[in-house]
C-alpha cells in the first residue's frame, strides 16, 4: 500500500467530486429552470445531500467492511438483490455525470476555438458527412481515459489536494469578485420576487452537481484513520460545496440576462465573467473548465473501476466482468466508456443532467430510509437529518420525472424505457436462481 492519505486529501477528492465538474456542466441547466432565485435551488439541493452525507456517515460506523450504498444494504439487511440493484443504479449514474462532464468539456472547448464543423468527403459515394466537433471532442476525451485506465493510471494522490484546491479557488474568486461587481453595480438580484416550485425543480436537476463526496467510500483504506477523516471531509466539502454554487448563481444570474442562460446554459460562466474578468479572466474560467471537466470524467472513471471491481468480488456484477489480476476491470471500463460516450453524442444538457441526478437521488434517498431504520442501533444520531434527506429525495425524484414529461417527452419516455429494462434485466440476474427453479429449462446465465 502506498502512502496513505489525509484529511486535506479528502476534502479535495470531495470537493473535486462535486466542484470540479459540476459547476461547468449542471450549473447553467439548473440556473435556466430556476431564474434569479437560483441559489435557493443550489441551497436546498446542498441541504438535502448534506443530510444524505450524514446517513451514510452513521451507516458507515456499521459496517465491518467499509464501502458504499450496496455494502450497507448488503451488510446492514443482507438483501442481495436490493444491493445489486443499488449498484447498478449507481453505475448508471456515473455513466450519467461522464456524459454530463463530456458534454460540458466539448462545449466549453467548441466556444473557446470557435463553434466548427468538421466535414468528412467520401468520395465513393460523393457523400458529404459533417460530424460536429463537440461530439467528436466527447468521444476523444472518454476514449483517452479509458485508455488511462486500462493501463492502470490512478486519480488519487498527494497531488490531487493541490490540483483540486487551485481549481475551486478560481471558481470562489470567480464567484466572490462576482458578486461584488453585481454589488457595486447595483445589479445583485436576489429573485426573492420569483419565488415558486422553479427552485424546488432547479434541485433535483442539480443532484448530481452534489455527489462527488460518495466517491470517498469505495477505497476507505487509503486514508489515515478513515472513518473519522471521511465523516470530517463530508461534513466540511458539502458545506463549501454549496456556498460556492450560490455565490456563483448570485454572479451569474445579476449580470446575464436569463435568455442568454437559457440559450447557451452550459458555457452561461463564460459569458458572465467577461464584463468584470475580461477577455483573459474568461479565457481563464474556459481553461480551467476544460481542466476540471477532464479530471472529472477521469476521476469518475477511475471510482466507478474501483465501485465496480468491488461489486464483482460480492458477486453483484456478472464474474465475466472481471480480471485475473487485482487492477481495475478492463471489459466493464470499456463498456462505461462506450455507454458515456454514445449518452453525451446523443443525449441533449437537460436529458443527461436529469438521468445522472434521478439515479443518485434514488440512491440518496434509499440510505436516509436505511439509516432512520437503523436508528435505535446507532448512538447519538441526530433522526430529524436522515428524515429530510428521505423526505427531501422523496419530493425530488417524482418532480424531476414530471418535469421532464412536461418539458421533454422524448426524454422522459427514453428514461422510462432505460428504467425498465435495467430493472428487468437486474432482476433477472439476482433472481436467476429461483427463476430457474420455477421455469424447469431456461437459462438465465
Amino acid at each position: 500500500m502506498g502512502e496513505q492519505l489525509g484529511l486535506k486529501e479528502a476534502i479535495a477528492m470531495a470537493l473535486g467530486g462535486m466542484i470540479g465538474g459540476g459547476i461547468y456542466s449542471a450549473f447553467g441547466i439548473v440556473v435556466a429552470i430556476s431564474g434569479k432565485i437560483a441559489w435557493l435551488a443550489f441551497t436546498v439541493a446542498g441541504f438535502v445531500a448534506m443530510c444524505a452525507g450524514y446517513s451514510y456517515v452513521q451507516l458507515n460506523k456499521l459496517t465491518e467492511n467499509k464501502g458504499g450504498a450496496p455494502t450497507y444494504i448488503a451488510e446492514i439487511v443482507d438483501r442481495s438483490t436490493a444491493a445489486g440493484m443499488t449498484g447498478w443504479t449507481l453505475l448508471f449514474g456515473y455513466i450519467g455525470s461522464m456524459a454530463l462532464y463530456a458534454y460540458a468539456f466539448s462545449s466549453f472547448f467548441s466556444e473557446l476555438v470557435g463553434r466548427l464543423h468538421y466535414a468528412l468527403v467520401v468520395p465513393v459515394v460523393s457523400y458529404e458527412l459533417v460530424v460536429p466537433v463537440p461530439n467528436v471532442v466527447s468521444i476523444l476525451l472518454i476514449g483517452a481515459f479509458v485508455g488511462l485506465n486500462l493501463l492502470g493510471a490512478t486519480e488519487t494522490g498527494k497531488v490531487e489536494d493541490v490540483l483540486s484546491f487551485f481549481k475551486v479557488g478560481i471558481i470562489a474568486v470567480f464567484g466572490a469578485w462576482g458578486v461584488w461587481f453585481a454589488y457595486t453595480g447595483q445589479t445583485l438580484n436576489l429573485g426573492f420576487s420569483e419565488l415558486g416550485f422553479s427552485p424546488i425543480i432547479g434541485a433535483s436537476m442539480s443532484f448530481v452537481a452534489f455527489q462527488g463526496w460518495q466517491l470517498l467510500m469505495y477505497d476507505q483504506s487509503q486514508f489515515e484513520e478513515p472513518v473519522e477523516n471521511i465523516r470530517k471531509a463530508i461534513y466540511i466539502s458539502i458545506p463549501i460545496a454549496t456556498l460556492l454554487y450560490v455565490l456563483v448563481a448570485f454572479t451569474t444570474v445579476s449580470i446575464l440576462e436569463l435568455s442568454v442562460i437559457a440559450v447557451s446554459p452550459e458555457v452561461s460562466l463564460l459569458y458572465a465573467a467577461l464584463p468584470y474578468m475580461g477577455a483573459i479572466g474568461a479565457f481563464v474560467i474556459g481553461i480551467s473548465a476544460l481542466f476540471s471537466t477532464a479530471s472529472a470524467v477521469n476521476a469518475t472513471l477511475f471510482s466507478g473501476a474501483q465501485f465496480s471491481r468491488n461489486l464483482i468480488n460480492r458477486g453483484l456484477l456478472p464474474e465475466r466482468f472481471s480480471t485475473s489480476e487485482e487492477g481495475v476491470p478492463s471489459k466493464l471500463v470499456v463498456v462505461l466508456g462506450v455507454l458515456s460516450a454514445a449518452f453525451a453524442v446523443y443525449g441533449s444538457l437537460r436529458s443527461i443532467t436529469s438521468f445522472a441526478s434521478l439515479a443518485f437521488i434514488a440512491v440518496f434517498g434509499a440510505m436516509s430510509y436505511l439509516a432512520f431504520r437503523k436508528r435505535d442501533e446507532i448512538d447519538d444520531m441526530i433522526v430529524a437529518l436522515p428524515v429530510v434527506g428521505m423526505v427531501g429525495c422523496t419530493v425530488f425524484f417524482p418532480l424531476l420525472l414530471y418535469d421532464l414529461y412536461l418539458n421533454s417527452p422524448s426524454t422522459f419516455f427514453i428514461v422510462l424505457v432505460i428504467a425498465v429494462l435495467v430493472i428487468g434485466v437486474e432482476l433477472i440476474y439476482f433472481e436467476r436462481q429461483p427463476i430457474k427453479a420455477a421455469v424447469p429449462g431456461i437459462n438465465t446465465d
